[in-house]
C-alpha cells in the first residue's frame, strides 16, 4: 500500500471516529427515551401487575397470561375492529380532502397563499382544543350546526350520541384537524413536478384531468404515500377526541384499541394487561407501517 492510500485509509478511519463519538451522546438520549420504556412496557406485560397487588410486579410464573387473554376478550377484538374502521375511514378522508384542498391553491396568487395559510390553523391546534371546538359542534343545545340545520327545516339528533354515526363523526374532526398535513406535503411536491411533460401533454390535446392522471399524480404518488403512512401511525393516537367526545360510547362504539387499554390501567388498575394491549398496538404499527411502505415504494409500480 502506498503511503497516500495509507494516509487516506487513516483518515477516513478518523473521520468515522469522530463521527460515532460526535453520534453517541444523541444515540444516548434517543436510548433512554425510547427503548428503556419500551422494554419496560414489554417487562410489565408479562406480568399480572396490578395496583391492587403490587407483589406481582415481578411475577414471570406464567409470562403469556396477557396476551391468551387477550385473544379471548370479545371486548378487547371489538376494539381492534374499531379502531381499523377508525383509521382506515380517517386516513382516506385526510389523504383524499388533502390533495384535492391542495390542487384547488396550487398557484402564484396571493389570494391562493393566504387560504393555504388559513387552512393550516387546525393543525397547530392542541388536540383537546379541537376535541372541545368538535364537542359543541356536535351537541344539539349549542351547535351553530343544529340551530342552522333547524332553521333550513332539517333538524337531526347529536351525531356523537347515535351508535350509527358516532365513529364517523370522530372520523370526520380527526381529518377536519390533519389534512392540512397532506395539503401542505402536496403542494411542496407540486412545485417539482416537471412543466415540460405536462406542456407537452396538453398541446398533445390531453384534458386536465388525463395531465392529472397520467403526469401529476405519479409524481405525487411517493408523497401520498408518506402522508398515508404518518396519519395511519398517528390515527392510533386519536385519545383526546374519544375522551372527550364519546368516552367510548355509546356503549362500546368509539372505543378503539388503546382507549380500551387506557380503561383497563385507569379504570381498573390492571396494568399488566393494559401493557400487553400497548405492545400489541406497537406491533400493529410496525406491521401496517411496512405493509404501507411495501404498497407504496413497489419498484414495479413505479415504472410503470
Amino acid at each position: 500500500m502506498s503511503l497516500h492510500a495509507a494516509a487516506a485509509t487513516s483518515w477516513q478511519a478518523e473521520r468515522r471516529r469522530a463521527f460515532l463519538f460526535g453520534l453517541a451522546p444523541s444515540l444516548v438520549v434517543l436510548l433512554a427515551i425510547t427503548l428503556v420504556p419500551a422494554v419496560a412496557l414489554l417487562v410489565a406485560s408479562l406480568t399480572p401487575l396490578s395496583l391492587t397487588d403490587p407483589v406481582a410486579t415481578f411475577r414471570f410464573d406464567d409470562p403469556l397470561v396477557n396476551y391468551r387473554h387477550l385473544l379471548e376478550d370479545t371486548r378487547f377484538l371489538g376494539s381492534v375492529v374499531t379502531q381499523l374502521k377508525l383509521s382506515v375511514s380517517s386516513v382516506a378522508l385526510q389523504v383524499g380532502v388533502g390533495l384535492g384542498i391542495a390542487l384547488l391553491l396550487h398557484g402564484p396568487s396571493r389570494i391562493l397563499a393566504a387560504t393555504r395559510a388559513a387552512f393550516l390553523i387546525p393543525m397547530v391546534l392542541p388536540p383537546i382544543v379541537v376535541a372541545l371546538i368538535w364537542k359543541i359542534l356536535y351537541t344539539p343545545d349549542i351547535s351553530p350546526l343544529h340551530r342552522a340545520a333547524e332553521a333550513l327545516g332539517l333538524p337531526f339528533s347529536s351525531l356523537i350520541a347515535n351508535p350509527g354515526t358516532a365513529l364517523w363523526a370522530i372520523s370526520v374532526a380527526d381529518t377536519w384537524q390533519w389534512f392540512p398535513f397532506t395539503m401542505l406535503m402536496v403542494l411542496a411536491q407540486l412545485q417539482m413536478v416537471p412543466q415540460g411533460p405536462v406542456e407537452a401533454a396538453r398541446l398533445d390535446g390531453a384534458n386536465r384531468w388525463q395531465v392529472f392522471r397520467f403526469i401529476v399524480l405519479p409524481h405525487l404518488r411517493p408523497v401520498l404515500v408518506v402522508c398515508a403512512l404518518f396519519r395511519l401511525i398517528d390515527s392510533f393516537k386519536a385519545f383526546p377526541l374519544i375522551y372527550v367526545l364519546t368516552n367510548g360510547g355509546p356503549g362500546t362504539v368509539t372505543e378503539v384499541t388503546n382507549y380500551y387499554g387506557f380503561v383497563q390501567a385507569f379504570n381498573f388498575s390492571f396494568w399488566g394487561y393494559a401493557s400487553a394491549i400497548a405492545m400489541v398496538i406497537l406491533a400493529g404499527v410496525f406491521a401496517l407501517a411496512a405493509l404501507v411502505s411495501r404498497l407504496g415504494w413497489n419498484p414495479h409500480h413505479e415504472h410503470r
